[in-house]
């Protein structure tokens, strides 16, 4: 199944707005092969493994330029790669979140050049504004890899955000689309992070779960966007001005969390 390319997802690829040349290749080394044979594997996990449930898709615009900012949780990007499924899945036409790698994946055997050629770019601001300047859709995790390394007992929470994801959305004026996504942490529910044997591989740490190894447990996920939040300004503001927008952003996905958490409740999903 990894393997394969399905049929449809391959024609989704081709309607997408994405200026891939007769070789397949974008101008960001982004392969239409490699986006159509990882959305066929993140679809396959979407509609029939997690039975993600998408709210809100249609604040996300259909053309043009936006920042998808969300939570993480989960021991690894499972959240990253069901957001990907999601907007390529529930959009008509698709449109392909593109994600800034870890940059702890150049140093690693392959990683780098797969995840550019499945449209995930390494992450500098540079390529991040880049993106943007090109009317894509730009996926940002500002919580970054402390975000998936919670815990069990805080995967609803939110650790500290980094500010730099206003800074480019005011820069290149671009509407941030607030997103919480719910149960990254049930799927993988981490007890212990082994940091020192995840230096000694070449990532930040290894997630130990309640069962020891960190496969992701076949449980019901859902993802809410919310209505895109525009600041104005270029860029170049204070600090202080900078972080009140953060926290704004902060804010509307912690309130997203928890209504969603309390919507699982109710309907007697895992809390």
């Amino acid at each position: 199944m990894v393997w394969l390319v399905d049929d449809a997802v391959r024609a989704r690829v081709r309607r997408m707005d994405i200026p891939f040349n007769r070789h397949g290749i974008d101008p960001f080394g982004t392969a239409e092969v490699e986006v159509s044979r990882m959305l066929t594997t993140f679809g396959w996990f979407y509609r029939h493994y997690f039975d993600v449930q998408s709210h809100g898709i249609e604040h996300i615009p259909a053309r043009g330029r936006a920042m998808l900012v969300g939570n993480h949780s989960g021991g690894f990007a499972v959240d990253a790669m069901m957001v990907i499924a999601s907007v390529f899945l529930e959009m008509e036409p698709s449109r392909l979140a593109q994600g800034m790698a870890d940059k702890f994946l150049n140093r690693l055997p392959f990683a780098s050049m797969l995840t550019t050629r499945a449209g995930q770019l390494t992450g500098l601001p540079e390529t991040a504004e880049q993106l943007l300047e090109h009317e894509r859709l730009l996926m940002v995790f500002p919580e970054g890899a402390h975000g998936t390394e919670k815990l069990y007992g805080d995967r609803n929470t939110l650790v500290r955000f980094g500010s730099g994801f206003v800074r480019l959305a005011l820069k290149t004026k671009t509407p941030i689309i607030p997103f919480a996504f719910l149960g990254g942490g049930d799927a993988v529910p981490t007890v212990l992070n082994l940091y020192k044997l995840g230096r000694l591989m070449g990532v930040p740490y290894i997630p130990v779960t309640r069962y020891l190894l960190p496969i992701p447990r076949r449980v019901s996920l859902q993802v809410y966007y919310s209505e895109p939040m525009v600041f104005e300004g270029s860029g170049d503001e204070e600090d202080d001005v900078i972080c009140g927008y953060v926290d704004q952003v902060k804010r509307r996905i912690a309130e997203m969390i928890a209504e969603g958490e309390s919507t699982r409740r109710r309907a007697g999903g895992k809390s």
